[in-house]
C-alpha cells in the first residue's frame, strides 16, 4: 500500500494538473451523510424476498474519508448521527480507519439514517431509506468545526446534504469557509432521485454549487440525468456542458473499468483498481 496519496497519481495525469492538487500528507475533510446500509445475504433478489440482510457502514463522504486514510492520507469527517448505536458503531469504524471523527455530531432525538439495497436478477437496483428524519438532516450550522474546515488542504463534498434544512444551510456554511480558508473543493454529486422532491429539485441542487467546485466526480448516469439524456461516453458532452471555466479536474467513474478524466488541457482514461472502503463493495448493489 502506498504511504501517501501523492505516489498514486497517474504519471500522465501528474504532468497535467497542479502541484498544490498533488495530495500528499494534507488534510482531506469530507462533509456530509454516514448511515447504514443493509444488503441481501444472496444475490438477484428483491428486498422482499431477501431472507435476511448485512449490515454495512456506508456514506459516500464516509467512504471517501476512509479511502484517503487508507491510502495512507491524513482525513476527517464532518457529519451527524443519531445518538444511538449505529451512530457509535459508524464513529468507531471511522475512528479504527484513522479518520479523525471530532467533526462528528450525536442527535439526542433523530436515529441514524439506514438504507435496504439490493440489485435485483433483472438488473435494477432497489432502494429503501429510513431518515424522516434522520439525524445527517439535522446538522445546524452552529455545530459545525470551523476550525477542522479552515484546516482542510481539500473539502469534500456531495449533493445529499442540500435536499433538507437545517443541513443544507450548514453545507452552505461550511463551503464557505472551506472557500476562504483556500482549501480545493471536491465534488461528487451522488445522485440519490429517491431523496429528492422532484427531479427538478435534484437537478437544480446539484447545479447551485457546481460552478464552486475544483474537482468533480460523476458517474455515467449522473452524466445523462444532468444534460437531460446525452450520451455519457461523448467526450465533448463532458467538456462542453459540464465542464465549468474554473474546473481544474474533472473525473468520470467507470465502475470496474476504472475512470476517465478531463483537465483544460487533455483527455485520458486508466483503469484503476477498486480500493474497498466502508461498506460492502460487490455487484450486489
Amino acid at each position: 500500500m502506498a504511504n501517501n496519496l501523492s505516489s498514486e497519481v497517474p504519471q500522465e495525469l501528474s504532468s497535467d494538473i497542479p502541484e498544490k492538487l498533488k495530495i500528499c500528507n494534507s488534510l482531506v475533510v469530507c462533509f456530509g451523510e454516514m448511515l447504514i446500509d443493509f444488503v441481501p445475504i444472496v444475490a438477484g433478489v428483491s428486498l422482499a424476498e431477501a431472507p435476511a440482510f448485512n449490515k454495512a457502514p456506508r456514506g459516500a463522504p464516509a467512504d471517501v474519508a476512509v479511502g484517503v486514510s487508507r491510502l495512507g492520507g491524513s482525513s476527517a469527517i464532518i457529519g451527524k448521527v443519531g445518538n444511538d448505536e449505529f451512530g457509535y458503531m459508524l464513529a468507531d469504524i471511522l475512528k479504527q480507519n484513522k479518520v479523525d471523527n471530532s467533526g462528528m455530531r450525536f442527535d439526542p432525538k433523530a436515529r441514524t439514517a439506514l438504507a435496504f439495497i439490493t440489485l435485483r436478477a433483472d438488473g435494477e437496483r432497489e432502494f429503501l431509506f429510513y431518515r424522516n428524519p434522520s439525524a445527517d438532516m439535522l446538522l445546524e450550522e452552529s455545530e459545525l468545526d470551523v476550525n477542522l474546515i479552515e484546516k482542510a488542504s481539500v473539502f469534500h463534498y456531495g449533493a445529499i446534504s442540500l435536499i433538507n434544512e437545517p443541513c443544507k444551510s450548514a453545507h452552505l456554511a461550511a463551503l464557505k469557509i472551506a472557500k476562504r480558508s483556500g482549501s480545493f473543493l471536491s465534488f461528487d454529486p451522488n445522485l440519490r432521485l429517491q431523496l429528492w422532491p422532484s427531479e427538478v429539485d435534484a437537478l437544480n441542487g446539484i447545479l447551485s454549487i457546481w460552478d464552486q467546485a475544483d474537482v468533480i466526480e460523476v458517474s455515467e448516469d449522473e452524466i445523462r440525468f444532468l444534460t437531460r439524456g446525452d450520451d455519457p461516453y461523448d467526450d465533448n458532452v463532458v467538456l462542453k456542458k459540464l465542464f465549468h471555466p474554473n474546473l481544474m479536474l474533472s473525473i468520470v467513474a467507470e465502475g470496474s473499468d476504472g475512470c476517465r478524466y478531463y483537465t483544460q488541457i487533455k483527455m485520458c482514461f486508466r483503469k484503476a483498481p477498486s480500493i474497498p472502503l466502508l461498506g460492502l463493495h460487490d455487484k450486489r448493489c
